[in-house]
């Protein structure tokens, strides 16, 4: 009797063993790129393909290749305002719709390449615009916008390839400076606020409140998509997570210094509490911190220190980083192979094992 109750306490065992097994086994197959969805959805119906394509886009913007993520930011974003979450999804959806209409790169469109300029101007048109929640008219500058980001994004990257550079969010800030320039604060169908400089108005007071100050660094996250609400931010952060930890850890890491940046040089405190000063600094964080090269206690320490309104800063900082790497060369990764920073590793590893294998043949 008690080799059968050990039998059975075994099997019971092993029985919970395998079930945490192939939880965790569910778990892994929705973190990283998730490059075993495209494969289900080849011979899927178009609207699933292209729902896959824009929520891949939507977590480009955070420089991760998830669509789980993404539909985690898209609720997020209509958690934030339902107005925003709809802009945004318009903009992607349109940028999307367009690529596909006009024949570019199959591989880039489903990769979501071509969504994240046009949601990114969507939303920037919908932060500055002065007219209020659903105002219908504005959704035809945000629909011919995020078109035109499609043909700027080919444009730049042919141009820029020659150098293995993306061309990242060049379209989206082009975009959305035209828009403002031509629309102007008083324009009768598309009214914007001013876009005042940090410290433009009246000098700081002495008073900074430090809980507020770290309450900006998740809000710098959040900020990327022109989320300046705590919740809608840890959801943000959450979905990075969900495709990196270590891309996350870069962007909180970012954002900090960032913020710190700006404390050094007395911003206004507004922009501190609000993650205003940390955004660009989490996305050119993660740009260097394991994306576009890969992580290593250099990496690590560029991606720190080499953090120099919209992502100007951002975009100009991990493109003068990837033309000027010096002792960071051996590290880079080429644009067409990168991946999660966690794969990235790995392909690193495999590849310097590889070298060694082949110089102990060679020596033999």
């Amino acid at each position: 009797m008690w080799l059968e109750t050990k039998t059975e306490m075994e099997e019971a065992s092993r029985s919970r063993s395998s079930f945490s097994r192939r939880v965790l086994d569910g778990l892994m197959l929705c973190t990283g790129d998730m490059e075993h969805l495209d494969k289900y959805i080849e011979d899927r119906s178009f609207v699933l393909q292209l729902a896959v394509w824009g929520l891949r886009g939507v977590t480009r913007v955070i420089l991760a290749n998830n669509p789980l993520s993404g539909a985690v930011i898209l609720a997020a974003l209509y958690w934030a305002s339902p107005w925003q979450g709809l802009l945004g999804t318009l903009g992607v959806l349109a940028s999307t719709l367009t690529a596909v209409i006009v024949g570019q790169d199959s591989a880039d469109v489903a990769g979501g390449l071509h969504g994240f300029n046009g949601m990114l101007v969507s939303l920037l048109m919908g932060v500055f615009s002065s007219a209020g929640d659903w105002y219908w008219w504005l959704l035809l500058p945000v629909l011919l916008g995020s078109a035109t980001c499609v043909f700027l994004f080919s444009g730049l990257t042919k141009l820029l390839e020659r150098w293995d550079l993306p061309a990242a969010v060049f379209p989206f800030n082009i975009i959305i400076v035209l828009y403002l320039l031509c629309t102007g604060t008083n324009n009768p169908y598309f009214p914007h606020s001013r876009a005042i400089p940090p410290g433009a108005l009246e000098p700081n007071n002495t008073e900074l409140m430090a809980v507020e100050v770290i309450r900006g660094i998740p809000l710098g996250v959040g900020q990327i998509y022109a989320t300046g609400a705590l919740g809608p931010s840890l959801l943000i952060l959450a979905a990075v997570v969900l495709y990196s930890p270590l891309l996350a850890v870069h962007a909180v890491l970012g954002s900090a210094v960032g913020t710190l940046a700006g404390l050094s040089v007395a911003v206004r405190h507004d922009s501190l509490y609000s993650g205003l000063s940390g955004f660009n600094g989490a996305l050119a964080c993660m740009t260097v911190g394991g994306l576009f090269f890969t992580f290593s206690w250099r990496t690590h320490l560029f991606a720190i220190v080499g953090l120099p309104a919209c992502s100007w800063a951002a975009t100009l900082t991990a493109t003068l980083m990837l033309l000027l790497t010096g002792s960071l060369a051996a590290y880079r990764i080429p644009i067409g192979q990168v991946k999660a920073p966690e794969r990235n590793l790995r392909s690193r590893s495999q590849w310097e094992a590889g070298n060694t294998e082949d110089r102990e043949s060679t020596d033999v």
